[in-house]
């Protein structure tokens, strides 16, 4: 009997052996997941009202930690500070006003392409009234050479 005891326990310690692999499928589903929820909300993230912007070959952005102030003009000349829109005339005291909450804040200005450049030049100087001295302007990245419409096409005679 006691062999027979000993042949059912080394059996049990057999079956009963953990396992020592690790099942990544579960992490597999959730990491696809994750990625699919990153991909639909990326370009929801980006602030800002809908405006075409102009296409350069170059695009500069000044880098920095802080979250930038966007300030926006539609093709209606409607100027927006995130998303809020403001009149020319309350631009420079509203960001006077948040330039004495915050001293190193930074401006991107994004202008529609349609817009002529002296609406943007007068809204980049209501912002330097209003004691912002870094302006970034912001463009989109042409993809094509085609697509920078700003000068027309060279004529070689």
């Amino acid at each position: 009997m006691g062999v027979q005891t000993n042949h059912r326990s080394a059996e049990r310690k057999k079956r009963s052996r953990p396992i020592s692999e690790i099942n990544v499928t579960p992490f597999v589903d959730v990491m696809l997941v994750l990625l699919v929820v990153f991909m639909v909300t990326a370009p929801l993230l980006v602030l800002g009202i809908p405006v075409q912007l102009p296409k350069v070959s170059k695009e500069y952005i000044i880098a920095d930690d802080d979250t930038p102030l966007n300030v926006e003009i539609d093709e209606n000349k409607r100027i927006y500070i995130n998303k809020k829109e403001i009149t020319l005339s309350s631009l420079a005291p509203q960001l006077a006003q948040m330039k004495s909450a915050n001293p190193k804040i930074k401006v991107h200005l994004r202008g529609d392409a349609r817009l002529n450049y002296g609406a943007i030049a007068v809204v980049a100087g209501e912002i330097r009234n209003g004691g912002i001295q870094v302006i970034a302007l912001r463009t989109d990245l042409a993809n094509l050479k085609s697509e920078i419409e700003a000068f027309p096409k060279e004529n070689v005679q």
